[in-house]
């Protein structure tokens, strides 16, 4: 049985998908941290966008990987969500 982690393998051997990966792998980061944080909360999409007072379809975006939120809006979702917020440098 081919496995997630079998099949990352398999595709990180690809140069452009490696470099690919580096490219998007902080939008990836945030979004499975926001993710997680939110459905730990217990709460919607619609409901975070509520309590951060914007639209869910930016919670959307955020979670898809498709924008880098700011800085101010990590802040905010950390307050939000009641939880910090680091920076790490690797």
């Amino acid at each position: 049985m081919m496995t997630w982690e079998k099949h990352r393998k398999i595709l990180m051997k690809d140069p452009e998908v490696r470099k690919a990966w580096k490219e998007t792998r902080l939008e990836y980061e945030i979004a499975r941290a926001l993710i997680l944080a939110r459905v730990k909360k217990r709460l919607t999409q619609a409901q975070l966008a509520k309590k951060l007072k914007t639209k869910q379809s930016v919670i959307s975006r955020v979670e898809s990987g498709q924008t880098t939120p700011s800085l101010s809006f990590l802040k905010r979702l950390a307050s939000v969500l009641d939880t910090s917020l680091s920076v790490q440098f690797k």
